[in-house]
This record gives C-alpha cells, sequence and structure tokens, in this order.
C-alpha cells in the first residue's frame, strides 16, 4: 500500500485520488489556524514556493482535534491561510488526524514509522514525508521547523 492508495475530500467535499500525485515528493500535514505553530505556514509557502517546480507539493489537512485550533468552516479556514499567509498550496476538508474518526489516510501514515510502531498524532503540525514511490519516508513533529528539514525534502526531489 502507498499514500496513492488513498481517496480524501477537497474543500468542496470532492473525492479526489491522491494518486494524482503519482511522482511528486509530498509533505502531508494537519495544520490549525490557531495554534502556537500556525506561523509555519510561512516556512511551509516558503519551501513550497522554493521547490514546487521540482515536483514537491504540500497537501495541507485542517484538524479542530487538538483544543478546537481550527475553528470555522473549510472556506474561512483556507480564506485565513490565502490572506495572512499567502499559502498556494493545496489544503482539503478539515480531518479528524486520531481515534476512531481518524481519516484512512492518516490511520495508514502513522503506522509507517521506521520504528514498526504506531504513533498517534500529538499536535497540530505534524509532518509526514512521502517519496516519488509514494512510501512515508519521514515523520517530523510540530517542533520541527520547515527550515530544517528541507535537505531532507531536497535529496528526496533529487532520487
Amino acid at each position: 500500500m502507498t499514500v496513492y492508495d488513498f481517496k480524501v475530500l477537497d474543500q468542496q467535499g470532492n473525492e479526489v485520488g491522491l494518486d494524482k500525485y503519482q511522482g511528486k515528493v509530498l509533505l502531508i500535514v494537519n495544520t490549525a489556524t490557531k495554534c502556537g505553530f500556525t506561523p509555519q505556514y510561512d516556512a511551509l509557502e516558503n519551501m513550497y514556493e522554493e521547490l514546487k517546480d521540482q515536483g514537491f507539493e504540500i497537501l495541507d489537512f485542517p484538524c479542530n482535534q487538538f483544543f478546537r485550533q481550527a475553528p470555522g468552516t473549510d472556506e474561512e479556514i483556507n480564506a485565513f491561510c490565502t490572506m495572512k499567509f499567502n499559502t498556494k498550496f493545496t489544503r482539503f476538508k478539515k480531518v479528524d488526524v486520531k481515534g476512531k474518526e481518524a481519516s484512512p489516510l492518516f490511520q495508514w501514515l502513522i503506522t509507517q514509522n521506521k520504528s514498526g510502531k504506531a504513533k498517534a498524532v500529538k499536535w497540530n503540525f505534524t509532518k509526514f514525508l512521502i517519496n516519488k514511490n509514494g512510501e512515508v519516508v519521514a515523520r517530523f513533529e510540530p517542533t520541527d521547523k520547515p527550515e530544517d528539514f528541507i535537505d531532507q525534502v531536497k535529496a528526496e526531489l533529487n532520487k
């Protein structure tokens, strides 16, 4: 199984197959607009702008599970991110990333760490790096800033 086997919902509720991203390096992030890590949107957008022409995509999944730090509708979240941080990467419909109602994508992502043990998403801005084959190659916690792992992203792009 790879990330390409999953379907998710865009902001309008339309199903999107992640197979449309085959051959690209992806960074899948669960986000929130009222979190202490929300300023990472700036660094994520900078990374996206620098690397998008090399086959890099950021897939943003807002999540309201952590102290309700992603309030509002999908449209309100998108407007906030676009106006405040000028984000241009793809944002999907709000999802759960933990518990019984967790998105199947995130259920799969947490099982893909190298230790072999499932490790739940514990907070907003957990990031999963996906290689061109659709496999998880790294996981970055909320405290890991995009500028700290951009070289790892570039290395995946160059493979």
